[in-house]
């Protein structure tokens, strides 16, 4: 039998990364379909970036291009910025508040 394949993650601490530039404070409602009961979980999810062999990203660190890449794409789409808030009657809104979106660097 072959050996199972061992590989070690190391993880930094979780950050936010908040919008480049400044966003509306706002409240917005989900839809009555957005905010039924049996569609209140969590997706976590998990992405894995292969490293580049371009000759132009060789001296970046792909964790700083990705996070200035997300601080741009949450100004026009600032409310993945924000948080999920239930008000009453279990009304689910997103508080537009630019806390940002959690980053977690990890190295395997």
């Amino acid at each position: 039998m072959t050996e199972p394949l061992v590989f070690k993650v190391t993880r930094a601490a979780p950050e936010l990364v908040p919008p480049a530039e400044p966003t509306p404070y706002e409240f917005k409602e989900l839809s009555d379909i957005d905010d039924q009961d049996g569609l209140r979980f969590l997706m976590p999810l998990i992405f894995f970036y292969k490293k580049s062999d371009r000759s132009t990203l060789r001296e970046c660190d792909p964790a700083k291009v990705i996070k200035e890449a997300v601080a741009k794409a949450l100004v026009p789409y600032y409310p993945f910025a924000g948080r999920l808030r239930e008000r009453p009657g279990r009304k689910l809104v997103v508080e537009c508040n630019a806390e940002g979106a959690l980053f977690i660097e990890a190295h395997a």
